[in-house]
């Protein structure tokens, strides 16, 4: 049996002998990549490439690039694009990367005879360490540069190198501490590790009019939500991916919670409360005036579970509008803070930073060193678990 008739990691694929494959995403771009490989690779693309200089691929070196046309239906010399013969059996074909271009070079090589697959089962193919091919479907879905940079470490051999560190471990029948701490250390990045390519959810609720939609705004960058002095103006749930610190996060608008006569503002409100339910952190919003007549920092805590918090939800405290305080009332206010509560200004940006870098400190409170093993499939957390 073949390279190209194994048993891939996501099934069989026996059936398969010469294959084409987009290695780029579908869609308009410059330049798109077309994988052809297998024993008929170098015959397939031969039959519909004119190379400039008229020789065949098998006379082509390795590596290097040609410049032709690709033939059209009726064989007449078509569209300009280049060839690479990466091996014996693997041809990659460039062509302009508009959708029809590519569907042209795809469609050609399928009438030929190949088998079409797509790149998440041509992938383990390539990949025969499934961490390696794990990481590298992973990296195609990263959202931001951070968390990417991880991604690589894994695929790099970060995390296969820390597994086989605990199966030697775990054979040699040494003492069971270095292997529980070496399990535990990986078992601490697990949620980090779920969050590589899905955002954490940040939910901004409180009560009406304490400038959840501002500060909402003033972390995006941007004019996400209307804002509007009117208690209640908030009726549906607004949301937005952004990045906070490098981390991908779902920032949530909510309706204010209160007891409401109207219908509307009582749908939004349920709405808000789901968000809530379904939070990795909740930033709770108050105003100056919640800080006034002996209140405590606990008595926010309270307040917010009053008004339908979960209770055991990871939250942060933000006291909106300090730019409306004066000297006096801003020292009055010193005792509430620390860093759980914060006093920002959504309108002027005071204080938004701090609040920032609270939100990234609460969803990773131990960022990974660069290097570091992080496992990032629920099939990795459960093989860790199984081993300990």
């Amino acid at each position: 049996m073949t390279h190209y008739q194994a048993i891939g990691w996501f099934g069989p694929v026996s059936h398969v002998s010469t294959f084409v494959v987009e290695l780029t995403p579908p869609g308009r771009g410059a330049i798109a990549v077309v994988c052809v490989a297998g024993p008929d690779a170098l015959a397939a693309v031969d039959s519909g490439f004119f190379a400039v200089n008229r020789k065949p691929l098998a006379q082509q070196p390795i590596g290097r690039i040609v410049f032709g046309r690709w033939k059209t239906s009726d064989h007449h010399p078509g569209e300009e694009l280049v060839v690479c013969r990466c091996g014996e059996d693997r041809v990659e074909v460039h062509p302009h990367g508009g959708i029809a271009s590519v569907q042209a070079v795809v469609d050609w090589l399928v009438h030929f005879g190949c088998t079409r697959l797509d790149w998440k089962t041509w992938l383990p193919r390539e990949e025969p360490d499934p961490i390696r091919a794990a990481a590298r479907t992973a990296l195609a879905y990263a959202p931001t540069q951070r968390t990417a940079f991880i991604l690589l470490d894994q695929y790099q051999g970060a995390l296969r190198r820390a597994m086989d560190a605990l199966e030697s471990t775990l054979q040699s029948a040494g003492p069971a501490e270095p292997f529980r701490s070496q399990c535990d250390a990986l078992l601490a990045r697990v949620e980090l590790g779920r969050h590589l390519i899905r955002p954490w959810h940040v939910v901004l609720a409180g009560k009406p009019n304490v400038g959840k939609s501002c500060l909402a705004n003033a972390i995006l960058g941007f004019e996400r939500a209307l804002v509007d002095t009117g208690p209640g103006t908030t009726r549906d749930v607004v949301t937005a991916t952004t990045a906070i610190d490098g981390w991908p996060v779902e920032l949530s608008d909510t309706a204010g919670l209160r007891d409401s006569p109207d219908a509307l503002e009582r749908a939004g409100i349920a709405l808000a409360e789901h968000q809530l339910l379904a939070a990795d952190l909740i930033v709770w919003i108050e105003d100056p005036t919640m800080c006034e007549s002996g209140r405590t920092p606990g008595d926010l805590r309270s307040e917010a579970l009053s008004e339908g918090v979960p209770a055991g939800s990871s939250m942060i405290f933000a006291i909106n509008k300090i730019d409306l305080l004066n000297s006096q009332q801003r020292s009055d206010l010193r005792p509430f803070l620390d860093d759980r509560v914060l006093a920002i200004s959504a309108k002027t940006g005071e204080g938004v930073d701090c609040l920032l870098d609270a939100i990234s400190s609460r969803l990773v409170p131990n960022p990974p060193q660069p290097g570091a093993a992080v496992p990032f499939t629920e099939e990795q957390v459960e093989k860790l678990q199984e081993m300990k």
